[in-house]
């Protein structure tokens, strides 16, 4: 009796045979050592900040029901992707990422803002803003569009 085989042309085997992989067997994501070798670091380390992708839902319900506050931004790096807002009520400054803006402009020292907070977890110790809205551009100053054109005020 011959083996049968499948469609790809490979013989079948029973699935009680047993199966012989040769080491190291390497799946999808896993690695094997060698030794001597340092292992390389990762090239960048996951955010501890929630951004408005990973953010979860109760977070969002209740940074959507704080209310409105006004600021200045105080400075904004656009290739590192956050900033700082200067409270109009005064305060320490509060932290601001680039997922959480909204509008064509990317925002430059002393445009005037509007935001509303939400907690920093682990310890919900501290802020960010979140639904950062630039209110007043600030003239005289050269601003950019996400999409690269810069447009003088």
């Amino acid at each position: 009796m011959t083996d049968p085989t499948s469609p790809s042309g490979t013989p079948l085997c029973s699935p009680n045979a047993s199966l012989t992989l040769p080491f190291p067997f390497l799946r999808e994501g896993s690695r094997v050592w060698e030794e001597g070798k340092e292992q390389p670091l990762p090239r960048e380390l996951p955010s501890p900040l929630p951004t408005k992708r990973n953010r979860t839902y109760s977070a969002t319900v209740r940074a959507q029901s704080s209310p409105l506050f006004k600021g200045v931004c105080k400075n904004f790096c656009r290739s590192q992707g956050h900033g700082f807002i200067q409270p109009s009520h005064g305060g320490d400054d509060i932290f601001v990422h680039i997922s959480d803006i909204e509008g064509e402009y990317v925002p430059v020292e002393g445009d005037e803002v509007t935001y509303k907070v939400s907690r920093v977890p682990p310890k919900n110790l501290k802020v960010q803003a979140v639904e950062v809205k630039i209110t007043h551009l600030n003239p005289g100053s050269k601003h950019e569009t996400w999409s690269g054109q810069i447009i003088s005020s």
